[in-house]
């Protein structure tokens, strides 16, 4: 499926006026004409358009964005902002989840460790990687080479993109909850530096598990909550019908958790999403973990771990 092919709901004015530029582009060629006026009169229009649409966008807006199937996956990142990457592979435990991805790499020369989420593109491999929803042994196989960072001294970098982790029961009956609550204590007292990076949805104690660190960064049009939209209007309203309206209670987009001190940095995308340029999200990603990283630089083990625990017990206090 090509990006032309698919677009979102609130796209559609859009993607009409740009199958109109395409058709008199078409019609100007065949027949030597020149439309250049008019051609020129639509461009300007669809770029309006564009601005207004991604200058007013809803949160829920934001979720569809968020869940694009062209936008980058983490093994994108990784292919495009690091080097001499080697992944690993099993929890040593029980065996290998695909829905998450690490191993060492190389940022600017710079070794570290990288853990990711991963989906897929088409339907054989989104069966593969369990369509980005880790089980038990993905967060034990993440925790493994976070304490692999550890041992060598060497940071680690997180890319954060799921709708969850795997709720059915063979995921309960190998501990799910023990091992994403295993994961937030032993992250916590990391002593290494930790970025993590919300490229997609983050969602429930799945996005979480992986999401301690010392610098919170996501990406503009990324969402992180407690709960899918979705599930949420489901309890609340006992229908799925008010997404909308459960989308904005959370508030979930990337301003709304830098305002309440949930994250530490928005990173913006090229206009229209980072899947209308994965180069350029990509770029601008790599040079905000770079910039994160030099923040944390000169922090020894124990203050990196004192302040990362303050941080995270300081959220969700308020006075009245």
């Amino acid at each position: 499926m090509s990006e032309r092919s698919f677009y979102l709901d609130f796209e559609r004015p859009i993607v009409e006026l740009e199958k109109s530029i395409e058709e008199m582009q078409t019609q100007a060629q065949a027949d030597g004409l020149d439309l250049s006026r008019e051609l020129r009169s639509l461009e300007e229009r669809a770029e309006r358009l564009r601005h207004d649409i991604y200058s007013g966008l809803t949160r829920w807006q934001r979720v569809q964005i968020s869940r694009h199937p062209q936008r980058p996956y983490a093994l994108d990142y990784i292919s495009k902002m690091l080097t001499d990457f080697t992944e690993l592979h099993g929890d040593r435990y029980f065996g290998d989840d695909k829905a998450i991805v690490g191993g060492p790499a190389r940022l600017d020369g710079e070794p570290l460790i990288v853990v990711g989420i991963q989906s897929g593109r088409n339907v054989e491999d989104r069966k593969m990687r369990n369509f980005g929803m880790p089980h038990p042994e993905g967060y034990r196989k993440a925790l493994r080479l976070m304490q692999m960072a550890a041992k060598f001294g060497k940071p680690v970098l997180t890319l954060v993109d799921t709708s969850g982790a795997f709720p059915g029961i063979e995921a309960e009956e190998r501990g799910q909850a023990e091992a994403i609550a295993r994961n937030l204590f032993e992250m916590s007292h990391l002593p290494v530096p930790i970025v993590v990076a919300v490229i997609g949805q983050a969602f429930s104690g799945g996005a979480i598990g992986i999401t301690v660190g010392d610098r919170i960064l996501m990406l503009e049009h990324a969402v992180y909550s407690v709960i899918v939209p979705e599930s949420c209007s489901t309890i609340l309203f006992r229908t799925r019908d008010r997404k909308e309206e459960a989308a904005e209670a959370l508030k979930l987009s990337a301003a709304d958790l830098k305002e309440h001190g949930i994250i530490d940095r928005v990173v913006p995308e090229p206009f229209g999403g980072a899947h209308r340029d994965m180069d350029g999200a990509a770029t601008t990603l790599k040079r905000h973990i770079k910039e994160a990283y030099a923040e944390l630089r000169g922090l020894s083990p124990t203050d990196l771990v004192d302040q990362r625990v303050e941080k995270f017990a300081s959220m969700g206090h308020w006075e009245e």
